[in-house]
This record gives C-alpha cells, structure tokens and sequence, in this order.
C-alpha cells in the first residue's frame, strides 16, 4: 500500500520547465527576454501576473541560460520577499549581494525577488536606491500577482511583462506528459475537471493532479470535485432545483443541509450557480434556457442565512 502511495507521488517542482525553450506559453515575452540575453541588454525586469503563469520559470530558465552551473549560486540571489517584507532583507542580504563585484567574466549579477509584491513600501523604497546605485554590476527581477502594490518609482525602473492565465490548449498537452510519466489514470471528464477548476494556473493543476491520483488512485471529474472541496456538477443542478421549485424554506434547509454535509464554500456554490445559468442550458444536459426570476433577492437571503 505504501509503495503505491509512494508510486503516486511526484514533485511538482520536478516539472518545472528549465529552459525558455521548455516554457509552453507567452512566446512574444520570451522572444522579446530571449533577444535581451543574446544582445547582452538585459533590463530590470517585473514580472506580473496571477500564479502559475510561469513567471518564476521563466527567469529561473533564463538565469541558467546566462550563467554556468558552477557559477549559477554565485551569479544569482533568489529571495521570496513574502518571507522577509521589511527593510531589513534590503539592508541585509540584497544590498551585500549587490554591491560585491563578480570575478567572473559575466557582466552583471542577478536578484530575483519572488512575490515582490508583500515588501512594505519602505522597503521598496530602499530598493529603488539599490537598484539606482548598482545597475552597472546588478540586475533585478520583481515577481508579484498585483502590479497594483509596486511603487511606480520601481515601475518606472523596470521593463514590465504581463503573465496571463495560461489557455487549455496550453495545459492539456503538458499535463498528458506528466499523465504519461507517471503512469497516471485519467479519464477525459477527469483532465477537463482539472482544467477548468485551475483557471489557468499551471501549478494549481498538477497540484489538483498529484492530490487526485494520491487520495483515490484513479482521477476522473467526481474524484477530482470531491478531492479539491469545489460541489459536483450534480450537487449545483439539485441546488438549483430546488432554489427554482421548492418554497424557500424547504430549498433552504436541502441546500443547508448538502452545504453542511459536504463541506461546501457558499462562494464556490454561487459561482457554479451562476456559471450553470450563463451557459443558457438546463441540469439535464439539453439546451433549454434556464431563467431565475429574483436571482438577486434570492441570493441576498442566502447569503445572510449562511453567513
């Protein structure tokens, strides 16, 4: 049994792409990143954009195209500014890194500031003047979701990419290989649950994979819903059943009743809810248009009740 588990198990970082090359997605930003390295003009760069968009892939991929394995550590300071958001990593292992010259023959070093986006703004200020003091010797890299919480003036600095969510033509492919690697049983409904549940994020989706194929061996839809805690599709068209044919009293209290049950997120019901009444068709699968009258009114008791 244990060998099974163990048989189950991979490293999503096992699968990490490792060369611009390996990257399934964004190619005009790699094109572009790619013609900085061969010309020898890198930027500083920010990359935003929500997770497992391949951002921290795709500057790890082009830093070990810059750099030798042996003087990879040396050349590149990789920080999650998430786990240190004050002024002091500024201070402290950033501003050493920076100001120390290389005896290597590349001409700069490179920072990667993973979730940049969590330093206070103090600390980005003084980045900013780190930056400003050590470009000649120094490059940097900025990583966050919210482009929002950057100051402009480390905006201003920067060449900025966006990393959108990656499309399922995009995702379908690389998670058939990583299926075929590990000789995982998937069935079709099961690969389309996981791609519509990870919206795009590359990570989330062999997460969702490895905890499917772990917790029940074979991933199909129902496995993959019920592993994640996001309510079967027959779950959304009984809710909805209900909340169109029942007195609200009895809907409410089926509807409780499966929430509690099931462990269910309010939020995650609404969603499939509405998603199941914008596609315009019923929960028997025809194409019949289905119509909630006070939608919002409904909605609006739900959410007191439950909350």
């Amino acid at each position: 049994m244990l060998s099974d588990i163990l048989h189950l198990y991979f490293r999503v970082e096992k699968y990490r792409p490792q060369t611009l090359d390996d990257l399934i997605s964004h190619k005009d930003i790699l094109s572009t990143i790619q013609k900085f390295i061969s010309e020898d003009r890198l930027p500083h760069l920010l990359f935003y954009g929500p997770p497992g968009t391949g951002k921290t892939s795709t500057v790890l991929a082009s830093a070990k195209q810059l750099y030798k394995e042996k003087e990879f550590n040396a050349m590149v300071l990789e920080l999650n500014a998430s786990d240190d958001r004050g002024i002091d990593v500024v201070r402290g292992p950033i501003l050493s890194f920076a100001s120390t010259r290389t005896i290597f023959k590349k001409g700069f070093k490179l920072v990667i500031l993973d979730e940049a986006d969590a330093m206070t703004r103090d600390a980005q200020n003084a980045l900013r003047r780190v930056i400003e003091k050590y470009t000649e010797n120094t490059r940097f890299c900025l990583i966050c979701n919210y482009l929002s919480k950057i100051i402009p003036a480390l905006q201003s600095r920067c060449t900025r990419f966006r990393f959108g969510p990656l499309s399922q033509d995009q995702m379908i492919p690389r998670l058939e290989f990583v299926i075929q690697q590990e000789s995982i049983d998937v069935t079709p409904d099961g690969m389309k649950a996981i791609v519509t549940l990870s919206s795009g994020d590359m990570r989330r989706s062999l997460n969702i994979l490895q905890s499917t194929s772990m917790a029940y061996g074979k991933v199909t839809e129902d496995n993959v819903y019920t592993c994640t805690g996001h309510p079967l599709r027959s779950d959304i068209a009984n809710i909805l059943d209900w909340s169109l044919n029942k007195d609200f009293t009895s809907a409410y209290n089926q509807i409780l009743q499966l929430k509690t049950l099931k462990g269910l997120a309010l939020h995650d019901i609404l969603t499939e809810v509405h998603l199941l009444i914008h596609r315009g068709k019923d929960w028997t699968g025809g194409s019949k248009p289905v119509h909630c009258c006070g939608s919002r009114d409904f909605h609006t008791v739900w959410d007191g009740y439950f909350h």
